[in-house]
């Protein structure tokens, strides 16, 4: 019985034509929001993850702050980091290792071409095996730098796939010009899928200082803490120190800042959350108007089929009967609306995933919620039912014989 109402209500939207797809509009596009950005969400996640290195969530970032102009993390600052500032955070029981970090703005030539990028130190000693670590896997070609090295580097994955604007891919063996002094290349990082690891010049601390002449400033310092279970508590040292030898009294007068991964993921996944909030919200408004018009569509077609309701109950149909088909009938309408907004957001999210890659040089792949499809069919069934119970009593009540003369 209940399969002989689908089959009407099938029929009687087939036969409606133009106007049953306008009336799933509303309802197609709030799911279509809903299932394009859910799908879309870790994938976003993921690509921020990427930019910001987050790959160790044992690893504490410090930088200074008191920005004054722009650059990358820790750089332009009033009052920068230290080596002072460094080894007294090395002298921290709570400290296993901390590592030195500069970034510098400069030229790099090769065929012919000049860009221009940032370039990074690898520290000696323990440090190097930290930055090391946060770089892995494996050189894709060539290998890492070691501390004997002078005037050589490694490339960030970019270069080796000639994505930087030079031409030509950069292999291990080529030289470049790095402001304009002569380095060798002796390996290419893997691809991270990071604007920044993919596009980084990688050298020995003293090359690097030797080009640039920063001195004793740093930009950021990366700690990794003698306990990983107690890194806030390695964060909270670290704080202590730094505003002490700052002469800073209360947290809120910080011109400093030291975080986790997680620390830094979580505010990034609030805004991203925030964002998600509010299309919901347009999503919903979206919805609600597609309810409105399945109610008005609805209201329409019992007062174009009086005729059939009186026919219907003239040869024994009941109330019930007349109230079923017509509820079916627009809960037809919404899920009907909610399935093609599912394919359709689906397929938004797969060209938005194979976009981020595509600009980012990433390999993120897209998760099919299949628990997000059943609940967004069950509630599209709902919202066009729920929106067609009005119209069916009014359907169902209809006087038989009054109906057959209208």
């Amino acid at each position: 019985m209940l399969s002989d109402y689908f089959v009407l209500a099938f029929k009687n939207l087939k036969h409606r034509g133009i106007r049953s797809w306008l009336t799933l509009l509303g309802i197609f596009i709030g799911v279509t929001a809903v299932v394009a950005l859910i799908s879309l969400g870790n994938a976003l996640q993921m690509a921020v993850a990427s930019q910001f290195g987050v790959s160790d969530t044992e690893v504490i970032t410090i930088q200074a702050g008191g920005i004054s102009g722009s650059g990358p993390p820790g750089t332009s600052v009033i009052n920068p980091l230290t080596v002072d500032d460094l080894e007294a955070i090395e002298k921290l029981s709570s400290v296993k290792i901390a590592a030195r970090q500069n970034i510098e703005s400069g030229k790099l030539e090769y065929n012919d071409k000049v860009i221009f990028g940032y370039a990074s130190n690898i520290p000696s000693g323990d440090a190097r095996d930290l930055i090391y670590k946060q770089l892995e896997p494996d050189p894709v070609a060539g290998r890492y730098l070691k501390e004997t090295d002078t005037k050589k580097v490694f490339l960030g994955y970019n270069f080796y796939v000639n994505k930087v604007g030079l031409g030509k891919a950069i292999v291990p063996g080529k030289k470049v010009l790095i402001q304009d002094e002569s380095f060798e290349v002796i390996g290419i990082l893997d691809k991270k899928g990071s604007l920044v690891y993919d596009n980084i010049v990688y050298m020995n601390d003293k090359d690097l200082e030797d080009l640039f002449g920063y001195g004793d400033i740093i930009d950021t310092i990366a700690v990794q803490p003698t306990d990983s279970k107690k890194i806030d508590e390695t964060v909270e040292d670290i704080e202590k120190v730094l505003r002490k030898r700052r002469n800073i009294g209360l947290r809120d007068d910080d011109d400093f800042s030291v975080t986790t991964p997680e620390a830094s993921m979580a505010t990034v996944n609030s805004v991203l959350n925030g964002v998600q909030a509010f299309i919901v919200i347009v999503a919903l408004i979206s919805v609600f108007i597609g309810a409105l018009g399945i109610v008005n569509t609805m209201t329409t077609s019992v007062l174009e089929r009086k005729k059939e309701i009186g026919i219907m109950k003239a040869i024994g149909a009941k109330n019930e009967h007349v109230f079923f088909q017509f509820f079916v009938e627009s809960g037809l309408l919404g899920l009907v609306g909610g399935l093609v907004g599912i394919i359709v957001g689906t397929f938004i999210g797969f060209a938005g995933v194979y976009g981020i890659n595509n600009w980012l040089g990433a390999e993120l792949g897209l998760n099919i919620n299949f628990s997000l499809i059943l609940f967004s069919l069950l509630g599209s069934f709902l919202i066009g039912a729920i929106s067609g119970i009005v119209p069916s009593m009014k359907a169902a009540n209809q006087n038989p014989v009054e109906a057959l003369r209208g």
